[in-house]
């Protein structure tokens, strides 16, 4: 399908987090302001599940962050914004048709993506990751325009390179996947949104009741690391530190990058609805993601042999259960808070 030559005039800006810097900057297309913050709250990206009977990249499989499109399905609809998700198509012609389609009607569209072959990456960031996400807001000839939040500038994307990168293989393959506004009402409700989006990763966090996700699975999580050394050796007990690491840092934000970009949401919304609770919140979460931040930089000086003799997996499994007790205490606060 040829379409002629369009530039969405689409305001590109960088962000923390690659779905809520989408979905804010998709919503701010619209003329309406939603801080990165805000997307992220209301649509439930905060999460964490630990899935040690499944293996990525050979180790064990966990994740500090919702599922691919959770953000911004969830926060549209708390805002009570008509958008569309097509979750996958059937090849990747019939994908780029549809989204040639929309550039030709004005409508800058999110895709989900793998970041492997993603050209304008450095090399050093391209990992068998398909949750990505960015949006395409143009094409010329045959080249898209792309404006990725990880990115400083736009960039540019070939058809035959976005159509790869579009249908990725492996874990969570994006198929096709792609997601837009169509409709904002004048009025939004933000107080309810926020509300919304917020007992609802209060349930995710700590109400679940599967034994793996939310604080159960950061428990588990903590208790095994002590073990691992003496169950599978010091090397694969290193292999294992080090995905955790890799997910905590790099993944799409990373655990300790998740928390603070939350505790900025829970700033923001008690700034805007006065309340005094979701601050004090806010502080805590902004003090757990620092302990994050500790933990990865301990488990990286055990990963390179240059830990201090007490920086052992003992120590790191008493700090992720430090962590979890830390964010368990935010979700149970803002459990008894109703905005």
């Amino acid at each position: 399908m040829a379409i002629k030559d369009i530039v969405i005039d689409y305001k590109h800006r960088q962000a923390g987090h690659c779905e809520s810097g989408a979905t804010s900057n998709l919503f701010n297309f619209y003329g309406l302001d939603l801080s990165e913050p805000m997307a992220f709250g209301t649509g439930c990206g905060i999460y964490f599940s630990y899935l040690p009977f499944l293996k990525l990249m050979f180790a064990p499989m966990m994740s500090f962050r919702n599922f691919p499109n959770t953000v911004f399905h969830r926060s549209m609809k708390y805002l009570g914004v008509d958008a569309t998700v097509i979750k996958k198509f059937n090849d990747k012609k019939e994908s780029m048709d549809a989204l040639d389609r929309n550039l030709e009607k004005g409508i800058p569209t999110g895709v989900q993506v793998g970041v492997f072959n993603l050209t304008f990456f450095p090399p050093e960031y391209r990992q068998h990751y398909n949750m990505h996400n960015m949006v395409i807001f143009g094409k010329e000839g045959n080249n898209y325009h792309v404006s990725d939040t990880v990115m400083e500038d736009p960039q540019i994307l070939s058809y035959e390179d976005l159509a790869r990168v579009r249908w990725a293989k492996g874990a969570f393959a994006p198929k096709g996947k792609m997601y837009w506004i169509n409709n904002i009402p004048t009025e939004i409700d933000y107080r309810s949104a926020a509300n919304q989006g917020m007992h609802k990763s209060v349930y995710e966090m700590i109400k679940v009741p599967f034994w793996l996700i939310g604080i159960k699975g950061m428990r588990v999580m903590a208790r095994d690391i002590r073990k691992w050394p003496k169950k599978h050796g010091n090397e694969k007990a290193s292999f294992y530190l080090g995905q955790i690491l890799r997910m905590a840092e790099d993944f799409g934000t990373g655990g300790a990058g998740f928390r603070y970009i939350y505790g900025a949401f829970l700033k923001e919304s008690g700034e805007k609805f006065n309340n005094d609770e979701m601050l004090k919140a806010a502080d805590l979460m902004g003090k757990t993601a620092n302990r994050w931040r500790d933990f990865t930089y301990i488990g990286a000086r055990n990963c390179k042999n240059r830990a201090k003799p007490e920086e052992d997996y003992g120590m790191l499994g008493d700090m992720m259960m430090e962590i979890a007790e830390g964010e368990f205490k935010v979700f149970k606060m803002l459990d008894k808070i109703t905005i």
